[in-house]
């Protein structure tokens, strides 16, 4: 049963606070736990998590306690174990959940589970609704924003990769794992006697790790026909045509094999047609493969936003968003700026080459957001003049001179294309006439400029002008990527499943920012002094 906890609103003579020495009081009331419990804890709504508990029963441990032990395990690393010692033990831990007596709420471990158990199976069942730790993350960074003189107009994003608690493994392992998990869910009295051997010690090893290199090939198909006999012996037994592992078998054998035309033998797919949303891992369902650079991952993406003005005392993440890896970030942005300027009012945002698109800049203009690349993707090109060269009208797309200057004739735009007519006397002797964009005709020559090409070239001179300022502000954020990744475990998750990984990112993010905010808080942050500038006058120095 779901009740607000009020208690920490009621003081107590028994407040260890009160028989503190007056010193150790006042480093208290200057400590981390202080600020937290004023600007997190007593600043979390509880109201929303109501959903997650029934009408009768007994009132269930506090939400918001609950909540902030999730925020403190990710700003400190703790361990479960660890979380619930500072838990009991850990005056800090208490004052900055509200509790003034230590051993005054008792807390299981299963407490925490329940907890999180929740927070999932409501992902899980309502996808379409605001996820609720988003909705605490949005209200903390928008108080700690207005507490600390922040400013949302400026911001930029990044993605990242990462994993889920999923072994790093090739196809073969992948098939082992499937087949494995299969030959388990057949019952022994229905189990043939060539699949038992997969339960037997010694079969993975042999498999796996006993054969040549140049046999991988044909122990695959072995082990893809055994699992094809494992399909069909589960789709024989009534009670286990709904079992999971009879359709990840179904999905794993769709994705890595087909059936040989003729032979009817089951043969399995070159590497370059599995499709990078392919089955990962038996074990995490959701899981996809994607190539950024050189660098190939399966697992997931993480989308963060944060504030980048150089007046702000400190930048605040303002956003972010789990999905699977192969999406790419052009549809990423498209998702997520509109609601990044309903949350944050952002008004110029700072990206590189990689969420580059038409789609997106027009996203902007419709959204009021300026968006700043650093750069573009593809490449920019050389064998004719280009087209900034000449000179177009930024209203109406119409060309008005050559790069050397000439008139046309005339000028229009039709069918998507920017169209000029120049005299031919005047484009026949040009010295520029094997670099312009011009094609000869029988009474003159004609230009016409494609209107995507046109938008694309000023891009690039918007790009090259600003893109000093533009990869000043944006390149921050790789620190902040690094801090969550290397700092604090976002690299791989302790997890698995899109939706367990979403709450859990929430939490580290959530966590950054209040590090971030506690620290400011408590002095820190100050502006460096101007270093001071040589007058190039040389002061002797006493002996």
């Amino acid at each position: 049963m779901f009740k607000e906890n009020n208690k920490h609103l009621q003081t107590s003579m028994l407040e260890s606070t009160y028989w503190m020495n007056p010193g150790i009081r006042k480093k208290l009331e200057k400590s981390w736990a202080s600020v937290f419990y004023e600007h997190v804890f007593c600043k979390i709504d509880e109201k929303p998590f109501a959903v997650l508990y029934s009408d009768t029963g007994r009132p269930g441990f506090p939400v918001n306690i609950s909540l902030s032990l999730e925020f403190i395990k990710h700003m400190k690393n703790y361990s479960d174990d660890e979380l619930i010692d500072a838990y009991y033990f850990n005056y800090l831990v208490n004052y900055a959940v509200g509790i003034r007596t230590l051993g005054e709420l008792n807390l299981a471990e299963k407490t925490l589970y329940n907890f999180r158990s929740r927070i999932y199976q409501h992902l899980v069942k309502y996808p379409d609704q605001e996820d609720l730790i988003f909705g605490q993350f949005i209200s903390l960074t928008r108080s700690f924003a207005q507490e600390a003189g922040i400013s949302m107009n400026e911001q930029r994003m990044d993605t990242t990769m990462f994993m889920s608690n999923i072994k790093k493994a090739g196809r073969l392992v992948l098939a082992y794992d499937v087949l494995e998990k299969a030959v388990k869910a057949i019952p022994e009295v229905n189990r043939p006697q060539e699949l038992a051997k997969v339960l037997e010690e010694g079969f993975k090893t042999d498999t796996l790790y006993r054969s040549k290199p140049s046999e991988n090939d044909s122990r695959l198909e072995k082990l893809l026909a055994m699992c094809l006999e494992s399909q069909n012996v589960l789709e024989g037994i009534p009670q286990m045509h709904d079992c999971d592992e009879l359709r990840i078998l179904r999905r794993f054998l769709s994705e890595q094999a087909y059936i040989e035309a003729g032979t009817g033998h089951l043969k399995a797919k070159e590497n370059k047609d599995i499709a990078t949303n392919s089955l990962q891992s038996v074990y995490d369902e959701d899981a996809t493969y994607r190539k950024k650079g050189t660098k190939g991952q399966s697992g997931y993406v993480l989308e963060i936003s944060e504030t980048c003005a150089k007046d702000n005392p400190f930048q605040l993440i303002t956003d972010y968003k789990v999905d699977k890896n192969n999406k790419s970030d052009v549809e990423i942005i498209q998702n997520r700026l509109p609601k990044i300027c309903s949350n944050t009012g952002c008004t110029d945002l700072y990206v590189d080459g990689g969420f580059h698109s038409e789609d997106v800049v027009r996203l902007g203009n419709e959204n009021h957001v300026d968006i700043h690349f650093t750069n573009l993707n593809g490449t920019e090109p050389h064998k004719k003049l280009p087209i900034t060269a000449y000179k177009i009208d930024e209203t109406t797309n119409v060309i008005t001179k050559c790069p050397k200057g000439v008139t046309p004739q005339h000028a229009s735009v039709k069918n998507g294309q920017t169209v000029a007519h120049f005299p031919l006397e005047a484009c026949s002797n040009c010295e520029l006439r094997d670099q312009c964009h011009n094609k000869l005709q029988k009474r003159d020559s004609v230009v016409r400029i494609n209107l995507k090409s046109v938008e694309t070239a000023r891009q690039r001179e918007r790009v090259k002008s600003a893109k000093k300022e533009n990869t000043s502000k944006r390149a921050a954020i790789e620190g902040t990527n690094s801090a969550l990744k290397r700092g604090h475990g976002l690299e791989k998750l302790l997890v698995r499943g899109k939706n367990r990984c979403t709450a859990v990112a929430g939490y580290k993010v959530i966590a950054q920012n209040i590090r971030r905010f506690t620290k400011f808080m408590l002095g820190g942050y100050r502006k460096a002094y101007p270093k001071p500038q040589c007058s190039g006058i040389l002061v002797p120095i006493c002996g």
